[in-house]
C-alpha cells in the first residue's frame, strides 16, 4: 500500500483552514527593489526643481538666518550677537513705521486690484467686439518691467507738468503733490501697482468665470434673478477658489513690494513710503548693517508665513470647490 501524502501548499483542502504562505527571501526583495526604483524615479523628476530650490532659496535662507545672529558690515569679520538684532529691530520705531506703511499699501492695493480685475473680467467674459484684443491690451502691463512702469507713473503724477494734474486742472481741480507729498506718496504707489497688476488678476478671475456652468445662470434667470442677484448668489461663490488664489498671491506680493517704491519715491518723502523690503535694502547697502537686515528679512518671512497659514486654514469656511 502506498502511504498517504499531505497535499501541496498550493492545494486548498475543503474544510481545512487556509494558511498563508510564508514569503521567501526572494519575495521580500522584490517589493523593496520596487520601492527603491520608484523613489529613484521620483527623485529624478524632482531634481530639476529641487536643486535650484535648494541652492537659490533654502541655502540663502539658512545663510541669512546665520548672518542675522551676527553684527556684520559686509567687509570685516562677523561678530556674534545672538538675538540682539531681533530685539533692537522690535523696539525700533523705523521698523514699526515700515511695517505700518506696508500694511497701508496692502489695504489700499488689494481691494483696488481685485475689484478692478473683477470688473474687467466680467466685461470681457460677455460677448463684445474685439474681446481677444482687449484681453491682450489689459494683460500687457503685467509683462512690462516694473522700473519702466514706475518711471512712467512718476512722470504721469508729476505735480508740475504731469498729465494727471493737467487733466484735473481742466475740470477745476487743483491736483495734489502725489509722490512729492508725504500724504500722497503711498497712494501714488498704490495707484501704479494696481494699474500694473489688473491684467494678472483679470486673467485669473476670467478663467474662473469661464469654468462656471451656464446652466446655473439660465436657471436663475428663469426664476427671476436679476444681474446683482446672480452676481452675489452664483458668480462670487463659484469664483471663490480663484478669489482665494488672488488674495494669497496679492498679499505675499504686497509684503514684498519694493521695485515701485525704489523707483518712484525711494522710501520718501520723510519716510512716508518706506516699506519693509526698502528698509532691508537700506540697512544692507546704505548703512552696512547686514545682520539687522537679515533679521528683518526673517521677521518679514515669519509674518508672511503666519498670514498664509491663517488663510489656508480659513479657506474651508468660505471657499467653495464644488
Amino acid at each position: 500500500m502506498t502511504a498517504l501524502q499531505s497535499p501541496p501548499a498550493s492545494v486548498v483542502v475543503r474544510g481545512a483552514p487556509v494558511r498563508a504562505q510564508r514569503p521567501t527571501a526572494r519575495g521580500l526583495g522584490r517589493p523593496r527593489r520596487s520601492r527603491l526604483r520608484y523613489a529613484l524615479i521620483v527623485l529624478a523628476f524632482l531634481l530639476p526643481s529641487a536643486v535650484p530650490l535648494t541652492l537659490f532659496t533654502l541655502v540663502p535662507m539658512g545663510a541669512a538666518f546665520w548672518v542675522s545672529l551676527h553684527e556684520w558690515n559686509l567687509i570685516g569679520p562677523m561678530k556674534w550677537v545672538g538675538l540682539d538684532n531681533y530685539v533692537s529691530l522690535a523696539g525700533d520705531p523705523d521698523t514699526r513705521r515700515a511695517f505700518g506703511n506696508t500694511v497701508y499699501y496692502i489695504v489700499g492695493y488689494l481691494p483696488l486690484v481685485y475689484i478692478g480685475g473683477l470688473a474687467i473680467a466680467l466685461a470681457l467674459n460677455s460677448r463684445m467686439p474685439a474681446r481677444a484684443f482687449l484681453r491682450g491690451i489689459y494683460f500687457l502691463p503685467v509683462v512690462t518691467s516694473w522700473i519702466v512702469v514706475a518711471l512712467v507713473w512718476r512722470w504721469l503724477l508729476n505735480p508740475e507738468y504731469g498729465v494727471v494734474n493737467y487733466a484735473l486742472g481742466l475740470v477745476g481741480i487743483d491736483g495734489p503733490g502725489w509722490w512729492t507729498d508725504p500724504a500722497w506718496a503711498m497712494p501714488s504707489i498704490i495707484l501704479a501697482s494696481a494699474w500694473k497688476d489688473l491684467g494678472f488678476v483679470m486673467v485669473i478671475l476670467l478663467a474662473g468665470l469661464q469654468a462656471i456652468p451656464r446652466d446655473l445662470y439660465e436657471a436663475a434667470t428663469v426664476d427671476g434673478a436679476g444681474w446683482w442677484r446672480r452676481l452675489f448668489s452664483i458668480t462670487l461663490p463659484m469664483l471663490s477658489p480663484s478669489t482665494f488664489f488672488v488674495i494669497v498671491i496679492s498679499l505675499i506680493n504686497g509684503f514684498q513690494v519694493f521695485d515701485q517704491v525704489y523707483a518712484m519715491t525711494g522710501g520718501g518723502p520723510a519716510g512716508s513710503s518706506q516699506v519693509v523690503v526698502q528698509q532691508v535694502y537700506d540697512l544692507t547697502f546704505r548703512y552696512g548693517r547686514a545682520g539687522e537686515a537679515s533679521a528683518l528679512s526673517w521677521m518679514l518671512f515669519v509674518v508672511v508665513l503666519a498670514i498664509t497659514i491663517v488663510q489656508l486654514r480659513g479657506q474651508k469656511k468660505w471657499v467653495n470647490y464644488a
